[in-house]
């Protein structure tokens, strides 16, 4: 098969994995090197739906040993299916790079023979990608579930990134819709990892030369719809997830309806507004003080979608509003909706000097159509009159109505983006050129 039509299948087969990031590492380039993966080095470029797309994202391979049921490179899927090589990843990775078109490298895999292999596979490319083209650009690596620890501590040094996919919240669905899958083989390499990054953190305070271990840290994805998983569930996950394993970041993939069978959900099209109502939660858990069982519980396990988590808890927290802007600490001020980490912490710092009026707010960034309701300004409120939990949902409501964010669901290609590049191999590089 030829080189371009195995990157044109496993670079699209990549497209449902969401948990790529190209940022967070200090991996300086070399005398000799190609590529830099510096923080200030790395572009970030997003698509509609929020994914990344700085990065060359394929599988090394899209043929499976495994049968899940909700992804379409399941082993009894009829699809056109492609492996690429080490040296082939390697060439494609320099040619793009060299090119402007990427800053880095996201490489996943599907389940080739068995878990060892795979992970073999993708170790070679990697260590062949570092030490043979010398590329010290950014690399996000997949750990496979499964495979030999010794394997996945060896590529975590040459990797800046690893992600371990949980995919199904629990383990319900993983009978459910994956057998094959052990929810403790999934676990296994995510307490790995996170135990060579601390260890590693340790060896380099006490040896200067000492390799970097993932210096990105880890992350992972849940597949958000394809289960009877309600938000609570994910959420209180994803708290367990960042407190045990220190994640960088748990990505959410709303689930695409690309085949059909009795135990997965029939639905038309992606549930991306539940997408993106986590992710708004994850953001609250991760830098705003909130709990998952403050945001839902048993009686709301599911989020509002008429509203953003924030508000949500506020409007159902009412009681504790109206708060005094000049006098509330730090964690109550993130609690309110329409204030963020820098404007909560700009109140602080100019408080110290005068007391705010409601102008001030508005030149710290402070969302007043969102704020207004549960704040006053030197005693006075700007409110409505009536305050109570329904006319304040209503309020806001109202106002969000003609700001939802337009959503076409397409996904970038990179084929749509570069559409006249061919391909064409000799012993060394594969040229890259452009027809006329």
């Amino acid at each position: 098969m030829e080189l371009l039509d195995k990157l044109k299948i496993l670079a699209d087969a990549a497209k449902y994995d969401v948990s790529c990031s190209s940022s967070g590492s200090s991996r300086k380039n070399r005398k000799g090197g190609v590529g830099n993966a510096h923080v200030s080095g790395i572009c970030h470029s997003w698509s509609d739906d929020g994914r990344c797309i700085s990065l060359l994202k394929i599988l090394f391979t899209n043929y499976c040993i495994y049968d899940c049921k909700y992804c379409i490179n399941r082993a009894s899927n009829d699809l056109p299916r492609a492996a690429f090589t080490p040296d082939e990843v390697v060439n494609l990775t320099i040619n793009f790079y060299r090119r402007n078109y990427i800053e880095g490298l996201f490489l996943s895999s599907a389940i080739y023979k068995n878990p060892n292999f795979t992970m073999e596979l993708l170790l070679e490319t990697v260590k062949k990608l570092r030490e043979e083209a010398k590329f010290n650009g950014y690399i996000h690596l997949k750990a496979i579930p499964g495979a030999d620890p010794i394997l996945i501590e060896k590529a975590g040094l040459y990797a800046d990134r690893m992600s371990v996919n949980i995919e199904l919240p629990s383990d319900q669905g993983l009978k459910l819709l994956a057998p094959q899958k052990k929810r403790e083989a999934i676990i296994r390499p995510m307490g790995l990892i996170t135990s060579k990054i601390i260890q590693n953190i340790d060896d380099r305070k006490k040896y200067r030369k000492a390799f970097k271990f993932v210096p990105a840290g880890q992350s992972t994805q849940l597949i958000v719809g394809a289960t009877n998983d309600n938000d609570l569930n994910i959420l209180t996950l994803t708290e367990a997830l960042y407190n045990q394993f220190k994640l960088k970041r748990v990505y959410y993939s709303a689930y695409i309806p690309i085949t059909s069978h009795p135990n997965l959900p029939a639905i038309s099209a992606p549930p991306l507004l539940r997408e993106h109502r986590l992710y708004q939660a994850d953001w609250l858990l991760r830098f705003y003080g909130f709990k998952a069982n403050e945001l839902l519980n048993g009686g709301n396990p599911n989020f509002d979608e008429n509203l953003d988590p924030k508000c949500d808890w506020a409007i159902r927290n009412i009681h504790r509003f109206p708060v005094e802007i000049n006098k509330a600490d730090y964690g109550m001020l993130l609690r309110i909706p329409g204030i963020g980490v820098k404007s909560a912490r700009r109140i602080i710092a100019a408080r110290r000097f005068s007391f705010l009026s409601y102008d001030d707010l508005k030149k710290m960034g402070v969302v007043l159509k969102r704020a207004k309701y549960f704040i006053t300004c030197k005693g006075k409120y700007h409110g409505i009159r009536n305050m109570n939990e329904y006319t304040v949902k209503q309020e806001i409501i109202m106002n969000n109505i003609n700001k939802k964010p337009k959503d076409d669901g397409h996904q970038l290609s990179l084929f749509s983006l570069y559409p006249n590049i061919f391909y064409s191999q000799d012993k060394s590089l594969p040229k890259i050129t452009e027809k006329n």
